[in-house]
């Protein structure tokens, strides 16, 4: 696989990442707005949210977002050798498998970043930017679909 434009990303991610919490906020909000079902996996003590407000005002939601960020920011800056952290995302994939996520909704995942960086870079989220995040995106979701090997 070529590797992504690491320019573009790290330019791009600049801009986000002066405020994680509320372009993280943005890509979740897009997230239950494209797929509402993923709410329940969202549980802490047991505590079911009653709606995707509920969810995103909460303490530990605010710190899965910031986790989220926080991987999104290691891709970055390890975007010239993401082979350095292919058992990380391995294990990450295999948490998130056990806890009920489907593979697939790492697609609409993907889309959230997109409409999230559009929503942050303006003018700026150029086609070769959304490519070159697009191939970032697929790289990562690849390594983390390791944790879903032999199911």
């Amino acid at each position: 696989m070529e590797r992504p434009e690491p320019e573009l990303i790290r330019q791009s991610w600049q801009v986000v990442s002066r405020s994680p919490l509320e372009h993280g906020t943005v890509l979740f909000t897009r997230l239950f707005d494209l797929e509402p079902h993923l709410l329940p996996l969202f549980q802490y003590n047991c505590r079911q949210f009653s709606s995707p407000e509920d969810c995103l005002s909460s303490p530990e939601f605010l710190d899965h977002i910031r986790k989220v960020m926080l991987v999104i920011d290691a891709a970055v800056t390890n975007v010239e050798d993401l082979s350095s952290l292919e058992e990380y995302l391995a294990g990450l994939g295999r948490k998130h498998r056990a806890v009920g996520v489907k593979l697939s909704s790492f697609s609409t995942v993907g889309e959230s970043l997109l409409y999230m960086l559009e929503k942050c870079l303006g003018p700026a989220f150029t086609p070769a930017v959304r490519a070159a995040w697009s191939q970032l995106y697929r790289a990562v979701v690849q390594a983390m679909s390791r944790g879903w090997d032999g199911e």
